[in-house]
């Protein structure tokens, strides 16, 4: 789905912690939430949160709130999970073990469709349904699986060539865990997790905290 010019980067970054607590509403067996109650367990106010819906329609009715599994759906739809996207995962080290047995990517609708690793030992072990395999043929695999999202578990050292092969078969997105910047073009959107980068933030607060407790928390 093609992002809005008028959405606001933070408005897009906001919908899936919606999405996430509308799942956890659903499964509490939650039918209908005001926004007061989101506001709540989000700890973002609920008229932000009511703005941002309303840049992507109308949503629940006034006097009542939101119908939970409609939101849910609509919020899905929006954030394009309904499309069921298929993902790769480059590198086999612990961290890529841990994303490839991680279930919320199933249950975001995300198909793992391959691992990827050049370390002959590793190759051809198995990571639940998944077999690793050969680095070498990640071009011919992509396209033959038609695999969208390429996700880097690789050491820094080896992350911007496996962005680069990433790319050049074809990948439409990078999500990287590697504790590097990477170079890529403006039409490939990627999103960074480096994990250092949180650790040493929160070792910041701990070790400069003062008479009154810190709270780390994201910004409305």
């Amino acid at each position: 789905m093609q992002e809005r010019p008028s959405i606001s980067k933070a408005t897009v970054d906001r919908l899936p912690r919606y999405y996430r607590c509308l799942r956890q509403l659903s499964d509490e067996g939650g039918d209908i939430v005001s926004s007061e109650e989101l506001g709540r367990r989000l700890a973002i106010n609920p008229e932000q949160i009511r703005k941002d819906l309303t840049a992507f329609g109308q949503f629940g009715k006034k006097g009542v709130g939101y119908y939970v599994a409609e939101l849910k759906e609509s919020i899905g739809g929006i954030l394009g999970l309904d499309q069921h996207l298929s993902l790769a995962i480059v590198g086999m080290g612990h961290l890529g073990a841990a994303l490839a047995n991680y279930q919320g990517i199933a249950r975001l609708g995300f198909r793992l469709a391959a691992i990827f690793d050049s370390n002959p030992v590793v190759i051809g072990t198995r990571v639940g349904e998944r077999r690793v395999e050969d680095i070498a043929y990640l071009a011919e695999i992509i396209a033959e699986r038609n695999i969208q999202i390429g996700v880097i578990a690789v050491p820094a050292a080896q992350a911007q060539i496996a962005a680069d092969q990433l790319i050049a078969a074809g990948i439409r997105g990078i999500w990287n865990f590697a504790p590097v910047k990477l170079h890529v073009p403006p039409s490939i959107p990627f999103v960074s997790e480096d994990l250092s980068v949180g650790l040493s933030a929160l070792s910041y607060y701990l070790a400069h905290r003062g008479g009154e407790s810190d709270v780390l928390s994201e910004k409305n």
